[in-house]
């Protein structure tokens, strides 16, 4: 389920040290962005922040919360956001803290990606529109 529009609100006023940080539904889901990257998701009403392997040691209190994830071909997809524990509701600096490592992971994933999307295009053979006809010529 998405962010209710108090949950919402409440992160965004917990969240604005970050810096402008909105929010958008996607895949029954509400994404938490800042600067154009998403950090965060929140599901039933539960904060999930983006986590690799630079900020999991962080994490560790995260570990006994189930990682975001959806089901596909029968099997559990990890989406790489594990759940903050609740307790960091009423401790807004650690929150903070935590967010902050979140932005830095969304950060990096993006990094990786934009490094890999040049490559991927460069192995690719733009096909050209010949206007249907072949250029062979038969006899």
């Amino acid at each position: 389920m998405v962010a209710s529009a108090s949950f919402a609100d409440f992160l965004r006023e917990q969240l604005a040290p970050l810096g402008r940080v909105t929010m958008r539904r996607m895949f029954g889901k509400t994404g938490v962005f800042c600067e154009g990257l998403m950090f965060a998701m929140v599901a039933d009403n539960m904060l999930y922040l983006r986590v690799d392997d630079h900020n999991r040691a962080a994490f560790r209190e995260a570990e006994s919360f189930p990682p975001l994830s959806y089901e596909k071909r029968g099997r559990a997809i990890d989406l790489s956001f594990w759940r903050v524990p609740e307790r960091l509701f009423d401790e807004p600096d650690e929150l903070i803290d935590w967010a902050r490592a979140g932005l830095a992971a969304a950060r990096r994933v993006a990094a990786t990606r934009k490094r890999a999307a040049p490559a991927a295009k460069s192995k690719q053979h733009p096909r050209r529109w010949t206007g249907g006809m072949s250029r062979r010529r038969h006899g």
